[in-house]
């Protein structure tokens, strides 16, 4: 998801959100500003299509103005997006993205509860637009091309690794995504005709029921049969 408006942000701090041109790392007051799946929504779509009123996109996602104003303020009061000079007229006020995507470094390491609930919380609202698109992708994946049905995939591995090996696992994954990302085009003005922006999820976790119960993953013994 990119975003190649240039911008002047003010030089992070140590208390600050960690941030450059291409990405944000939210502190725990923006996390949980952000940890809303209607924000998660229209931010991803300022990020994927480009500025839009609130009336846009309240059209898109099936609400009222007065919602999607509310959230854009929300998302503006914490840094996420801005308002676009370019467009804006004194009937509509134009809202981009302030930052091409959102990373959250050491998710796993909050130092509080109130941290670690933050965190938890934005990853709740995270799996529900996640869920959102993939059911929507396969919804719509008979009506698609011959050619991007072929290549649209949902698969599922589950390994035997320790964190060090899923850690190490994940980075290449995600460092041959970004690299593909950067080489390709940053808008629709960009592409060739035949290119459509293609959506990659990337989960990866220990699979669920296992590390949370006592025995450190390993499953219950069956219960033995009456004689």
């Amino acid at each position: 998801m990119r975003d190649a408006a240039d911008r002047d942000h003010t030089p992070a701090t140590a208390s600050d959100p960690v941030q450059d041109a291409d990405f944000v790392t939210p502190d725990v007051t923006q996390l949980k500003a952000l940890a809303h799946p209607v924000r998660l929504r229209m931010l991803g779509m300022l990020r994927m299509d480009g500025p839009a009123t609130a009336t846009q996109l309240a059209d898109r996602l099936g609400l009222n103005s007065g919602a999607t104003s509310y959230h854009l303020r929300q998302l503006a009061h914490h840094g996420f997006i801005e308002e676009d000079a370019g467009h804006g007229n004194k009937r509509e006020r134009w809202w981009h993205a302030s930052f091409r995507s959102t990373r959250l470094d050491n998710a796993g390491r909050a130092a509080s509860q109130n941290d670690r609930e933050a965190v938890g919380a934005f990853w709740q609202a995270l799996a529900v637009t996640d869920i959102d698109q993939l059911t929507a992708a396969f919804r719509e994946r008979t009506e698609l091309p011959d050619r991007w049905a072929e290549v649209s995939d949902s698969s599922v591995w589950v390994i035997w690794l320790t964190a060090d090996q899923a850690e190490d696992m994940l980075r290449r994954v995600h460092r041959m995504i970004d690299a593909i990302s950067r080489a390709a085009p940053r808008d629709r003005g960009t592409a060739t005709a035949e290119a459509e922006q293609f959506m990659i999820q990337v989960h990866g976790f220990p699979r669920p029921g296992r590390l949370s119960r006592p025995g450190r993953g390993e499953p219950e013994p069956p219960a033995a049969a009456d004689s």
